[in-house]
């Protein structure tokens, strides 16, 4: 028996009860998902959060008195009697095909529903136009085992154009003890939450008056972005990309060219109508979703050799993207996105081993940052792609060929490439077992072919350049948001802003603060100098110890009279509390 399938015939038994609770309920929708259900409906009176448990007491007294889910085949014109006042249901009716063979005659079919077959799913009172599958009955259904857990508007079938409908979600395991462990885990979610995090640690918030999806980084977390920025382009540098900056903005028509506005459109922010602005102007401008075209536009100021490749541009640009009000949330889904990004020209017989290049860093990099579990996936041509079917194989066959050439576990995305071309998706996999998308390894046979992107070889001609888009990090909001949860906010030693609080007992012991502070900066390690701060503020030192707890400070350093008269420190560690007493520079040595 499936977790699905359960889940989903929840979804009509949770039809089932609102009808017997709501009379006169127009219904939409109700399939399972992640972890759970929903159903859409348009009730005759609004339903609050108080409801939900009314609403699930019902839902048990239908489960135990063990209804059959009963599947049955019907014309068209039956169908449309069944839901005369269902206007949903009708809409939905509209759309099946006129013609279809019945493969498998049943007991409720006739030689007329050859024409048009129609599947509906009794349960109770309660009829669905459905495919299923469902269970036999309401018995295979631990009533302990599911709980609805909210309630939200939904516009149905996703249009803005469309009536706002009230959805109930709910969620359901086999076992109460499944139930118990999800709930588990999303109190210890909570708790991790980078929204949260970023507000308790004063890292970043979002102001509704400037606009939703756009990150205002405070100082703390500014620098920690700068930090991570600092460290990734180190690296790339080492490895030989070179870095560039490009603009904000571009012609409408460099995104024509590129096939953004026919591919990618509604994922981009609305043009500029330049000449609504100045009668000279006559071209409209779009801000950019990609850098990818701007790299393109320096490799081609000059003439490029065989002997000048692989080249390769990186670049801390930022994009945006135009996201759904609906779907942003905190860091991970922003509309104004930074992005470690880089593009990579090279000859055929060079696109193997830069792949295995780009994943051996990928791998260095992210476990640096220290995570341990992540998760690869080959992502193969999508619906709408740009391009033929023959270069999208080889493209996906080198691809392939750099997994397995470092013995990497993947997995087949099938259709989950950009439509310029397959990719490698990295993901991190946190401490909850949720999984979080940031690296992506891109290879373009494509937008060469739009911009004629190419190199002479060796024989002295023209030829095609390969192109490899590849984002190490990501969004670095997004990965600021994983690091954040996955760390539950308090992060490694060299990540954090501030890595050591100095508290004097009092105000005579700020001089030798000072002097702790100054040996403490002039240490200078892998990742930089050490980032301390004196709280000389006018409080406790109980209450400046307990903020830098909240705050998640690695080290909080007091001192008083016998640190001063022995030259100690006092050290309380994150995650330890008060490990006691020792000698500044045994302290020193073991900072550095």
């Amino acid at each position: 028996m499936k977790i699905e399938t359960i889940r989903h015939s929840l979804a009509h038994i949770l039809a089932a009860a609102v009808q017997e609770l709501y009379p006169g309920t127009k219904f939409g929708i109700g399939p399972a998902i992640e972890n759970g259900f929903y159903y859409d409906f348009d009730l005759s009176k609004s339903v609050a959060p108080e409801d939900l448990p009314k609403i699930e007491k019902k839902m048990k007294e239908i489960i135990r008195q063990n209804i059959v889910f009963k599947k049955k085949i019907i014309t068209k014109s039956e169908a449309k009697k069944i839901f005369k006042n269902q206007p949903y249901k009708l809409e939905l009716l509209t759309e099946l095909p006129q013609e279809a063979k019945v493969k498998k005659r049943t007991k409720f079919s006739s030689p007329s529903l050859a024409k048009q077959p129609i599947f509906v799913y009794e349960s109770g009172k309660f009829i669905d136009l459905c495919l299923g599958p469902h269970l036999k009955s309401t018995k295979e259904i631990n009533p302990d085992a599911f709980k609805l857990t909210k309630i939200a508007g939904a516009y149905w079938r996703g249009s803005e154009k469309n009536l706002m409908l009230t959805r109930i979600y709910g969620i359901a395991f086999q076992t109460k003890k499944e139930l118990q462990n999800h709930f588990s885990k999303e109190a210890e979610a909570e708790k991790r939450d980078h929204r949260i995090l970023g507000q308790k640690l004063d890292l970043f918030h979002i102001d509704e008056n400037i606009g939703p999806g756009l990150i205002l980084w405070h100082p703390k977390g500014a620098l920690l972005k700068k930090i991570i920025m600092d460290y990734a382009l180190d690296e790339y540098l080492k490895n030989g990309y070179q870095l560039v900056d490009t603009p904000h903005i571009a012609k409408l028509n460099l995104w024509k060219v590129s096939g953004h506005t026919d591919f990618y459109k509604e994922n981009m922010m609305p043009p500029i109508h330049m000449a609504e602005i100045g009668k000279e102007e006559k071209d409209d401008y779009q801000i950019k979703p990609m850098n990818c075209p701007f790299h393109i536009a320096i490799y081609k100021t000059k003439i490029r050799s065989y002997k000048n490749l692989p080249l390769r541009y990186t670049e801390m640009g930022t994009v945006y993207r135009y996201e759904k009000s609906g779907t942003l949330h905190g860091l991970v889904r922003v509309r104004q996105i930074s992005q470690d990004d880089a593009h990579i020209f090279c000859t055929p017989e060079q696109l193997s081993d830069e792949l295995v290049s780009a994943l051996k860093l990928t791998f260095k990099i992210l476990k640096t940052f220290g995570f341990k579990e992540l998760n690869v996936y080959l992502s193969t041509q999508p619906e709408k792609y740009v391009g033929n079917p023959k270069i999208w194989k080889k493209a996906e066959n080198s691809l392939r060929y750099a997994l397995e050439k470092l013995n990497l576990k993947y997995e087949v995305d099938r259709g989950g490439g950009a439509f310029y071309g397959p990719k490698i998706d990295i993901k991190i996999k946190d401490a909850l077992e949720r999984e979080w998308q940031c690296t992506t390894i891109q290879v373009d046979f494509n937008l060469p072919e739009r911009f004629d992107v190419n190199y002479i070889n060796k024989k002295g001609e023209k030829q095609r350049s390969i192109m490899i888009h590849r984002a190490l990090l990501g969004s670095l909001e997004r990965f600021i948001g994983v690091l954040l949860e996955y760390y539950s906010g308090a992060l490694p030693f060299w990540l954090s802003s501030e890595q050591i609080w100095i508290i004097p007992v009092g105000s005579k012991h700020e001089k030798y603060a000072r002097e702790v502070s100054k040996k403490i900066s002039e240490i200078s390690g892998k990742f930089g100098q050490i980032r301390n701060v004196i709280k000389d503020e006018n409080e406790t030192v109980s209450r400046k110890i307990r903020e830098g707890e909240i705050q998640k400070i690695p080290y909080l350093l007091v001192v008083g009279d016998k640190e001063l008269e022995t030259k100690s420190v006092r050290i309380r560690k994150r995650g330890e509390g008060d490990i006691g007493l020792m000698k500044l520079n045994k302290f020193l040595a073991k900072i550095k």
